[in-house]
């Protein structure tokens, strides 16, 4: 089963979300289904076979996650940070403006999902493999 070390590891090649996919496929390689990103403070949940389950401490200080959602101004902010003009703390810090309290990767399907603080879907994305 996969160890936290060896997700620090994957992460640690990523600069940009330009290398996202990249580190996906990372991820898979290492038998993790999905993850949960929460935004609040950065800490993730890695799913893998028979409900093998890792959490990471917080990567960051506390942030407030708005609680109105700004779709527009998020998939702006995705845009740009995808291109790589922003890293991935900025990009952070940009989900809590617009209201993402996490995002779930599911390496299955090849989808990462960003939810509000209510829950509900803001968008759905195909991860290029």
């Amino acid at each position: 089963m996969f160890t936290l070390e060896q997700i620090h590891e994957a992460h640690a090649k990523v600069k940009s979300g330009a290398d996202f996919p990249g580190y996906v496929q990372d991820l898979i390689g290492l038998g993790i289904l999905s993850c949960d990103i929460f935004v609040a403070d950065g800490h993730a949940e890695y799913c893998g076979e028979g409900g093998y389950e890792v959490k990471s401490a917080a990567n960051y200080a506390a942030k407030t996650v708005a609680d109105a959602s700004d779709i527009e101004k998020f998939r702006h902010y995705l845009k740009i940070h995808q291109q790589g003009e922003t890293d991935y703390f900025m990009f952070c810090n940009h989900a809590a403006e617009t209201g993402v309290e996490k995002w779930t990767v599911d390496h299955q399907k090849m989808t990462c999902i960003y939810f509000d603080r209510a829950g509900t879907v803001m968008l759905v994305e195909k991860i290029p493999e």
